[in-house]
């Protein structure tokens, strides 16, 4: 399992857009951006998280910066999470083995009461308009980290 770590270039992998289209890192070439991987749609720090990216939306744009919200979910729960929310920030679904989240060390087992079981680590990562990683949270305390995000993109 890989680790992302500033300086890196991220690996190609395919993702899923909610319409079915594919969207990979390097299509964002040439401009920064944002990649949030979080848990699970419509749960409520996910859903507090995807609020506050698409409400910065806009200051994200003028900072040239991409956004793209990720987790395992399948597309057709994405559109309905958007439509729900009317959210902004676009989303993709990981694959559900050896997608994006697999290769940056983001989906790990986790545990809860005894349980074992595969879940993704609420984790951020900036990537400069070069291509390469600039900074990386994970984990992510979901209070006040789209405004840090922004403010490191506005800086980068």
């Amino acid at each position: 399992m890989m680790t992302i770590a500033p300086g890196d270039s991220l690996p190609d992998v395919a993702l899923t857009s909610p319409d079915g289209s594919t969207v990979r890192p390097a299509d964002f070439a040439g401009q920064k951006l944002v990649l949030f991987f979080y848990p699970k749609d419509d749960t409520p720090g996910c859903t507090t998280e995807n609020l506050d990216f698409s409400a910065l939306s806009a200051d994200f744009a003028k900072a040239d910066t991409a956004l793209l919200g990720i987790s395992k979910d399948p597309p057709k729960k994405h559109e309905k999470f958007i439509a729900k929310h009317g959210l902004t920030a676009p989303l993709a679904s990981d694959p559900e083995e050896g997608g994006l989240s697999d290769a940056l060390g983001f989906w790990t087992e986790k545990s809860m009461y005894g349980r074992s079981y595969m879940g993704m680590v609420r984790s951020t990562v900036l990537v400069g308009a070069d291509g390469k990683v600039a900074q990386v949270w994970s984990p992510v305390k979901v209070k006040g980290h789209a405004a840090e995000v922004l403010e490191a993109a506005k800086a980068l």
